[in-house]
């Protein structure tokens, strides 16, 4: 099973661009896969935009940037969890493994 880091972020984004400089490294490095969505690239936001809908079915709740933690994004997808807003590198590292050992809990 693959499990993709889905960051959901805008262009005009001060904090998804300083997340920028670290996200995907950080995401490579726990042997996840790292999908960039920019909101204004259509063809990749139409592609992703059922995972995000199923996680904010109005985007109210949702943070600059998301990340969604997610198996099997391209086939019948499962939302493990989920890490919003910025955080410091090491920060962001915990959290997304703190999301992983939750779901490897039986």
């Amino acid at each position: 099973m693959s499990v993709a880091v889905i960051k959901f972020s805008s262009e005009d984004c001060g904090l998804c661009h300083k997340m920028a400089f670290y996200d995907q490294k950080v995401v490579s490095e726990l042997g996840l896969d790292f999908v960039d969505v920019k909101m204004q690239d259509t063809a990749t936001y139409r592609k992703y935009r059922k995972i995000l809908l199923a996680q904010y079915p109005d985007k109210a709740e949702m943070g600059w940037p998301t990340y969604l933690i997610c198996a099997s994004p391209e086939a019948d997808f499962k939302i493990i969890g989920e890490v919003k807003g910025a955080h410091p590198k090491g920060e962001f590292r915990t959290k997304l493994q703190e999301v992983l050992a939750q779901n490897d809990s039986p």
